[in-house]
């Protein structure tokens, strides 16, 4: 179908049979090969599976492993060592053969074999006898404080921490949490309760999350991404600020620029590193890095349905120049700074001649638009050591909320998606550092108890890193 107006029809009409049949011919071409791409892109049938995604009995079988699994044949065993504290002796003697029940007379020889375990769990249920006081000083009533539990709780403090390391940190679900409890440990709980419990939990440790949030404004280096989140169904967004000391959570109904002015204020005073998502376009920075994975994906994404002559050209030079620049920044302590500046420039030069050819496909336009807008922001790692050519620490730090979100349908109310975020920027937070959650959790809440307020996070000082001018 060609949908042309009267007067084209009448211009083609009258241009002749041999430019007719020639229109003609090239429009057969052409849907030919739109047909062709079709047919080679395949579509979901499943209606469950998003449109980005094949079916899962579409997907052809996993390769075989290359290797054997396990260690090379010669290599010597390792096994769990032996205990230097043994609790429990077991003697085990038989007095009939197990086969033939024959009477057996005295042992000839006896072995080892050790055993770990843990005991049958039993709640311990403590009654605190708590002393009133009056002072006359003060002229109030005073007490002893209670360490082993919150105030007005009922929850000791480390099964409350240790629930909130299931569900925040591990991604199990509510329901498991209070079945695992209910049947293992022996300790009956509601999920009502627990969810309440969670929520004090998390405005305790509030104090925290905020210096997470300042020190994601002030950091010299900073990985931002966002992925998609449900509150009671309703869309909402989990964006994720994070480097090699910290990982600070948000999440909020709105995808746009404004929750990152909230994070970081209007000029971000350090090194920005994020895909090409629109919204980061708002917020000035330093210097920023965008992501490179992300533009080969868009290359080879696009070069599943759009194969022009011209597109290949382009993409070809394209995915050189990246790969060049990827090059350099491992191979950069083979040569001095001045050999290093001189091919970032040459780089630069590269990348200016190939955006300001003119270029005619629809694709190719579009990529030279965006790298026209951000020609300055792909090769920073380049100029700052620091600084990694893609945002995988942040698709990284934002994959175990990728998971729990899969496993739990996120949260059903906006104090539920606040207590999220708390918990999981502390928990990932801690686990970045390398400290023990239950252990740093334990000796705060303690604290907390003990004195009414929440001492700070340890090793809340940002190393800062050096800028070039």
């Amino acid at each position: 179908m060609l949908n042309l107006t009267e007067e084209e029809a009448i211009a083609l009409y009258r241009s002749g049979e041999e430019a007719t049949v020639e229109r003609l011919l090239g429009l057969d071409r052409r849907v030919k090969e739109l047909e062709e791409a079709l047919a080679q892109k395949s579509f979901p049938k499943d209606p469950s599976t998003p449109s980005g995604m094949k079916a899962p009995y579409e997907k052809p079988p996993s390769k075989g492993r290359k290797k054997r699994p396990g260690r090379k044949k010669g290599h010597p065993g390792t096994r769990r060592p032996c205990p230097e504290q043994v609790d429990e002796t077991k003697p085990h003697t038989l007095s009939h053969c197990p086969h033939c029940l024959s009477p057996l007379g005295e042992s000839v020889s006896s072995r080892e074999r050790f055993t770990e375990d843990i005991p049958r769990v039993k709640p311990t249920i403590t009654k605190h006898i708590i002393q009133i006081y009056y002072c006359p000083k003060c002229r109030q009533s005073v007490q002893a404080p209670v360490e082993d539990a919150l105030p007005k709780s009922t929850i000791g403090v480390r099964l409350l921490i240790q629930t909130a390391y299931l569900h925040f940190y591990l991604g199990v679900p509510l329901r498991p949490v209070v079945a695992y409890l209910n049947s293992c440990l022996y300790f009956r709980v509601t999920p009502g309760g627990l969810v309440l419990a969670w929520h004090r939990l998390a405005q305790i440790l509030l104090p925290w999350y905020e210096s997470l949030g300042m020190l994601a404004r002030t950091s010299t280096l900073l990985f931002i991404d966002e992925t998609g989140w449900r509150v009671l169904g309703k869309a909402y967004w989990l964006w994720c600020f994070t480097n090699d000391r910290i990982v600070y959570y948000v999440i909020s109904p709105s995808r746009a620029s404004p929750v990152l002015r909230k994070v970081l204020g209007k000029v971000f005073k350090g090194i920005l590193v994020c895909d090409f998502f629109g919204a980061y376009n708002k917020i000035d920075a330093f210097f920023k890095q965008r992501c490179l994975l992300h533009l080969l994906r868009d290359m080879i994404r696009t070069s599943v349905f759009h194969r022009s002559p011209e597109w290949r050209r382009f993409t070809k030079r394209l995915k050189r120049l990246v790969k060049d620049a990827l090059r350099l920044a491992i191979r950069r302590s083979e040569f001095s700074p001045e050999q290093c500046l001189k091919r970032c420039h040459l780089l630069h030069d590269r990348l200016a001649q190939l955006i300001g050819e003119p270029w005619q496909d629809l694709q190719c336009r579009r990529l030279v638009k965006r790298l026209k807008r951000h020609q300055n922001e792909l090769f920073t790692f380049l100029e700052h050591p620091e600084v990694t050519a893609d945002n995988n620490h942040a698709e990284r730090m934002i994959r175990p909320a990728v998971i729990a979100r899969k496993n739990s349908y996120c949260n059903r109310s906006p104090k539920g998606a606040e207590t999220q975020a708390i918990m999981m920027s502390i928990f990932r937070t801690l686990h970045l550092r390398k400290e023990d959650l239950v252990v740093v959790l334990e000796e705060a809440l303690h604290a907390y108890c003990q004195k009414g307020f929440i001492p700070p996070l340890h090793n809340t000082t940002e190393v800062k890193l050096p800028l070039a001018a």
